[in-house]
């Protein structure tokens, strides 16, 4: 009895003395989120959750400026935002940011969403972003999934669930005002320290229960990407996956055209590992992958077969093509950039024809050396040629022949090489000497 009259008695003075909540620090934490929604966004905020919970922040502060993204990317957020001790406050800033897509379900499933003035929230509408075509049915079963999960993201938080499904089947957008109005969002905040001031004293649920929001005078802390985040979230860019493709299949070729250059190789087989990864977290075409493959190679047979240009043609098509078909998805934010297609399409192909039309030159010139180089100049007889004889030719002499009688000193023009014999034609007195 004595040991739990002490057990009692302390938990007494642990409640009188130690603050309620989760919150164990005044700070504040920040993380910064501006683009598309990707396995490495996913990466950043779960980590950035995670610190918070190890400094035990008051609450940490995601501000959110993206068109949306990838559905998996989301449902790991969503699902550290649920579980979260620490308060996860989603602000929608600054002014004339988004939260579009994926952003309006992350926003929703936040513990405090909010919005500054001249942002929006809305048009989520779920996209094909897996690669291949949905039929009439898979796309119906993708929009109710959708709808389902938000709409409940929506009472759990005690929002608009009737608007947060309308957004889903219609893709309806609304402004920071219009969404505070429906109760779409807990409040539109001018700046970071308005937001602090807004939020201080409100009663959050989380995962390590109720929580009194103390933020007024927070100290704030700064999250910043690792440099693992930064070059993943650039390398994620449809552009620049594409880029690295590219460059990857360049580098890799001029390795093997011209083994031992060692530095091609490496840059380019760095590229194809970056490509590949990005092609991971992004819904890529297989046939346009491989349309790109095979104008590759038709560039690259245009050097070995004389095609007068068919090769580099066939090329350009089905390099544009593969190009253009690359990324299976209609949302505007995972497309190729248009002007880089045709601007690497161009370039490739000048590229190539430039190589092409030097090699045809090449094999169209007169060679001048070895004994191809010897037809068509001119040298001087230093014995009669009655046909046979002997002419001077480059500091040498050489055995020749010739149909025609030709006297000392006339001048005669190779035409033929056989063996160590030159067969010669006769030229009229006036041709100039080359040899």
């Amino acid at each position: 009895m004595k040991v739990i009259r002490a057990f009692l008695l302390l938990s007494l003075l642990s409640a009188l003395f130690i603050p309620a909540g989760w919150a164990g620090s005044d700070d504040v934490y920040v993380a910064r989120v501006d683009g598309i929604i990707t396995p490495s966004t996913a990466d950043f905020i779960v980590g950035a959750i995670k610190k918070a919970e190890e400094g035990r922040a008051q609450a940490i502060v995601i501000e959110l400026d993206t068109p949306g993204g990838l559905d998996l990317s989301m449902r790991i957020i969503i699902k550290e935002i649920l579980r979260s001790p620490v308060p996860v406050i989603v602000y929608v800033s600054p002014s004339g940011a988004r939260a579009a897509s994926a952003g309006a379900f992350i926003t929703i499933a936040a513990h405090v969403a909010a919005m500054a003035p001249g942002t929006n929230i809305g048009a989520a509408h779920p996209v094909q972003m897996g690669g291949g075509e949905m039929d009439e049915e898979m796309a119906k079963k993708v929009e109710n999934d959708a709808a389902a999960y938000i709409r409940g993201l929506a009472e759990r938080r005690g929002r608009n669930a009737k608007w947060a499904e309308k957004a889903v089947r219609k893709s309806v957008s609304i402004t920071a005002k219009e969404a505070a109005k429906l109760k779409v969002i807990d409040l539109v905040a001018d700046d970071f320290d308005d937001l602090l001031a807004k939020v201080d004293g409100r009663v959050l649920e989380t995962g390590a229960g109720k929580i009194t929001l103390k933020t007024k005078a927070a100290a704030t802390v700064e999250v910043e990407m690792t440099f693992r985040d930064k070059i993943l979230k650039v390398i994620t860019n449809p552009t620049i996956a594409y880029m690295l493709l590219l460059l990857g299949m360049a580098g890799l070729y001029f390795e093997l055209s011209t083994p031992g250059a060692i530095l091609p190789g490496v840059l380019g087989g760095i590229s194809l590992i970056l490509a590949f990864y990005a092609f991971q977290a992004l819904p890529i075409n297989i046939a346009g992958l491989l349309l790109i493959i095979l104008g590759a190679l038709f560039f690259v047979l245009e050097l070995q077969v004389a095609s007068h240009g068919l090769l580099t043609a066939a090329g350009i098509v089905a390099m544009l093509l593969g190009s253009l078909m690359l990324i299976d998805s209609p949302a505007p934010f995972l497309q190729i950039s248009l002007s880089a297609i045709i601007g690497v399409t161009a370039a490739t192909a000048a590229f190539f024809i430039l190589i092409v039309g030097a090699a045809i030159r090449a094999h169209r010139r007169q060679p001048t050396t070895g004994r191809e180089g010897l037809i068509g100049l001119t040298a001087v007889a230093k014995t009669p040629l009655k046909p046979d004889g002997q002419i001077f030719l480059r500091g040498e002499l050489w055995n020749a022949t010739c149909e025609e009688a030709v006297e000392l000193g006339g001048k005669v023009e190779i035409t033929e090489v056989n063996g160590l014999t030159l067969h010669v034609k006769k030229l009229p007195q006036e041709a100039r000497t080359t040899g």
